[in-house]
């Protein structure tokens, strides 16, 4: 039996029916890689009061230690935020029941609800966009491709920050690619998402020239709004203040 279960924005944001299914567990794996963590390993052993084994992308998508041991074994694999935001767990669904292993799924808290917070609607979003840390030799700018066709959309976007990214070497790329591209992006307001769901969450409200000069904290993600209704107009003024 292999156990997906979400463990939300916040350490104590894990349902109660996770912690029996957890209880219940033969191995508890924290998978390591899709996600910035606002908590630690530790934070997350004392909520759970379990050991957990780290899993890195190799024991996810590559390796068949978990599913092997999820044919004989309860197994639970535990990710930051909800299980199935991240495509690769998907792919560890489908590999599971090619095998024939049961498989069971916890939600939880996730950033693509969190949002909501800023008073946009959930529903005027678009599709997500990731920004990739640069490097000398390759430089991705498709999430800049994502930003423009949702803004034919009218739809609003999402960006998550990679792992390993800071959120002002993100907002750089965006300065580059607008000075490159689409300068009227520099005129526009966007939105920083710092460590949503927790205790500290916080909202910055800027242009990207400005919103450079400021610092923040990780996990983030940044939020291109599209065409307002005034509802959200509203909203947004009020939610960030």
């Amino acid at each position: 039996m292999l156990y997906l279960i979400g463990l939300g924005l916040d350490k104590k944001d894990i349902s109660l029916k996770a912690l029996e299914a957890i209880k219940a567990c033969d191995k508890v794996y924290l998978e390591t890689y899709t996600n910035v963590y606002y908590y630690s390993q530790k934070d997350v052993e004392r909520t759970i009061k379990r050991k957990v084994i780290p899993a890195d992308r190799k024991n996810i998508e590559e390796g068949k230690e978990i599913l092997e041991q999820a044919k004989k074994q309860k197994i639970a694999l535990l990710v930051s935020g909800d299980p199935l935001a991240a495509t690769t767990h998907v792919d560890l669904l489908l590999r599971a029941k090619k095998m024939k292993i049961k498989t069971k799924i916890i939600h939880a808290p996730s950033i693509f609800t969190a949002i909501a917070e800023t008073g946009l609607q959930l529903y005027k979003f678009g599709k997500t966009g990731s920004i990739a840390k640069w490097s000398q030799s390759f430089r991705p700018d498709s999430f800049y491709d994502i930003i423009k066709g949702n803004d034919e959309m009218e739809a609003h976007t999402l960006l998550l920050v990679d792992i390993g990214l800071s959120v002002n070497e993100a907002l750089g790329y965006l300065d580059t690619i607008a000075k490159a591209r689409d300068l009227a992006m520099l005129e526009r307001k966007i939105i920083v998402c710092e460590r949503l769901g927790t205790d500290t969450g916080k909202f910055t409200v800027g242009k990207i020239p400005v919103l450079m000069n400021k610092k923040f904290k990780l996990p983030a993600c940044i939020i291109i709004p599209g065409k307002l209704h005034f509802v959200e107009e509203d909203a947004l003024k009020e939610l960030t203040a």
